[in-house]
């Protein structure tokens, strides 16, 4: 005779995965904004007509920047966890490929995240 068995069932995840930028740590994902993936800057590198020259109006602690374009004068919102807003002052030229989100500070590469 066996005995019945009791069914436990399964706890639902209520956690959610967080990338380690926001611990102040490296980005741990290659999500908008987050860590520069190797075939994203290859592709960005592989289509230079896409990218713009800017200057950057104004930096925040949380990782925006608000960039002017120089062709046309339109301002663009980005957000970084990966550092570009450390990497750069208000005034600096930088450039956005706007098909890749790519900004370019000097020879660095980071992966931006655009804002409406």
């Amino acid at each position: 005779m066996s005995t019945p068995h009791s069914h436990i069932p399964p706890f639902e995840v209520r956690e959610r995965a967080a990338c380690m930028c926001v611990h102040g740590r490296a980005c741990s994902t290659f999500a908008p904004g987050h860590a520069l993936h190797l075939i994203q800057s290859r592709l960005a590198a592989a289509t230079p007509s896409d990218w713009v020259d800017a200057i950057v109006e104004a930096r925040h602690d949380d990782g925006t920047l608000v960039l002017r374009t120089i062709g046309d004068a339109a301002s663009v919102t980005v957000w970084s966890g990966s550092g570009a807003a450390t990497a750069v002052e208000a005034g600096a030229p930088v450039a956005l490929h706007g098909r890749y989100d790519v900004l370019a500070v000097g020879s660095q590469r980071f992966n931006v995240a655009p804002l409406a």
